[in-house]
């Protein structure tokens, strides 16, 4: 149980630490710095969605024979349709742009951008409750070092996002210390989302694989909807991708060696 708290709390964790970036820095992050960060992001959540939840769900349906793709391959697309939906009723408005999305709304724009984030991080937790709830029940695939390495993956994303999410913020006008709190609740979600998954799927078991692909279809679909296309606007798109190659390595380095 504690073992399951530490790996929820892991993520939330990097984000308020982000978040805490507005005591130490006076102005809005550097552009370049924000593409990077953008595109660092980006790298490691489609790292983990392919290392941490495709992979393993296909494993966990071996015993499919060549039909083993077919559960990755649905949850992943219902993981996409679920995010879109969201995507399209949720009213939030990203860093990069003027124009909000989803329904129409009289909400604060600090508001819809808080809405953005959490979107962002509903797939995030998911990932991490998913992974966490397969080790707990037994795993031969997926270990808790597995679901550790996850959370750690995901909250040194965070770390960054919470940055970029509280500064602007600060620069609307906000306290620091107010900037900071919100900026750090827009992380809470992701242990909510975890521990709602972890509670869906210790009743039904037989959906892990399923589930595992559905937190990474949610995941692919934010990075390419949302923040490569933050990343790649304007100047110095290149720092994105260097960003993303970085973020996907390091991903990669430690579901290997620590998973």
């Amino acid at each position: 149980m504690v073992n399951c708290l530490l790996g929820l709390l892991i993520p939330f964790i990097g984000t308020l630490l982000g978040s805490a970036m507005v005591f130490f820095i006076k102005d809005q992050l550097n552009n370049k710095v924000q593409k990077g960060l953008l595109g660092f992001a980006s790298g490691v959540m489609i790292a983990a969605s392919v290392w941490s939840l495709l992979i393993p769900a296909m494993d966990y349906s071996s015993y499919m024979g060549k039909m083993a793709f077919i559960p990755a391959a649905l949850g992943l697309m219902l993981g996409v349709l679920f995010l879109l939906i969201l995507d399209e009723n949720i009213p939030h408005l990203h860093l990069q742009d003027p124009k909000p999305e989803g329904r129409k709304s009289h909400l604060k724009k600090t508001t819809m951008m808080l809405f953005a984030v959490t979107l962002h991080n509903i797939p995030e937790g998911m990932a991490v409750g998913i992974v966490l709830s397969a080790m707990m029940q037994g795993s031969a695939t997926l270990s808790l070092m597995s679901a550790l390495t996850l959370s750690i993956g995901i909250a040194i994303q965070n770390f960054p996002e919470g940055a970029i999410i509280s500064m602007p913020l600060k620069n609307e006008g906000m306290s620091s210390s107010k900037a900071f709190l919100l900026g750090g609740l827009s992380g809470i979600v992701e242990p909510i989302a975890g521990l709602i998954t972890i509670l869906l799927s210790s009743f039904i078991q037989s959906v892990l694989p399923y589930l595992l692909s559905f937190a990474a279809g949610a995941m692919i679909y934010v990075v390419v909807e949302e923040l490569i296309p933050e990343a790649s606007q304007g100047e110095h798109s290149n720092i994105a991708t260097i960003g993303f190659t970085l973020g996907f390595v390091i991903m990669m380095i430690l579901d290997i060696t620590l998973g």
